[in-house]
């Protein structure tokens, strides 16, 4: 399958390693250079560096015809011009896109964007059915492929308590994807700290799924 990783930075880091290991053909678009060349020597992948929200960049990287394209900005905007020129202009048969605000799934939807994703929309439907820490909250398909999303309520006696995230060595295919800290909703960085009270919103895969929950819920 031909896969288009468009724009974002450890999101797209953490999707070009889930599909490598399956041996798709992917094409790497990221405007930030810096960014752009850690991915290419971590993954050992080409990456185009460029702005995907233009045509002459999705051009330069031969997109044309692709199964799938992420679009991963920090801008919903950008994501909304990434997925519509890649299906308008290059045939990408299907376009998925993340959004910030969650106020755009249904419009982003209602546009033509195939798949949107929030994890702030996820959260709130997580909230509303009062999934329990060990359930999958939600399961997102992309073809053939699937991203598993778990809620983890973070409690004072785990070790992660009081770690940036930068310091704490995760194992592979895991993404913390936000935080709701009541009453707020945080997308981490790096710098984020984990506090007890905590619920991550954790994005990984079916096999690793039993191995994040562990590695979370390890205790001091």
């Amino acid at each position: 399958m031909k896969i288009v990783i468009a724009g974002g930075r450890h999101e797209a880091d953490f999707i070009v390693k889930m599909f490598k290991e399956d041996h798709h053909e992917l094409i790497v678009i990221n405007q930030d250079r810096d960014f752009a060349e850690y991915i290419s020597s971590t993954n050992n992948v080409p990456v185009f560096p460029g702005d995907p929200t233009k045509a002459y960049v999705m051009s330069d990287a031969a997109i044309t015809g692709a199964d799938v394209l992420i679009a991963l900005a920090e801008s919903d905007t950008d994501n909304y011009v990434i997925c519509v020129t890649a299906k308008k202009q290059f045939q990408v048969k299907k376009t998925v896109s993340i959004v910030r605000n969650p106020k755009n799934v249904d419009l982003f939807k209602r546009l033509g964007v195939d798949s949107v994703i929030s994890s702030t929309y996820m959260l709130g439907q997580v909230i509303k059915n009062e999934a329990s820490i060990e359930n999958i909250t939600k399961t997102l398909s992309i073809e053939d492929e699937k991203i598993v999303v778990i809620e983890i309520g973070v409690e004072a006696e785990y070790k992660l308590v009081n770690l940036p995230i930068k310091k704490i060595e995760f194992p592979r295919n895991i993404n913390i994807s936000c935080i709701y800290r009541d009453p707020h909703v945080i997308i981490p960085n790096g710098s984020t700290i984990i506090r007890p009270g905590d619920k991550l919103i954790v994005i990984s895969t079916p096999n690793e799924q039993e191995e994040v929950i562990e590695f979370l819920r390890r205790r001091s």
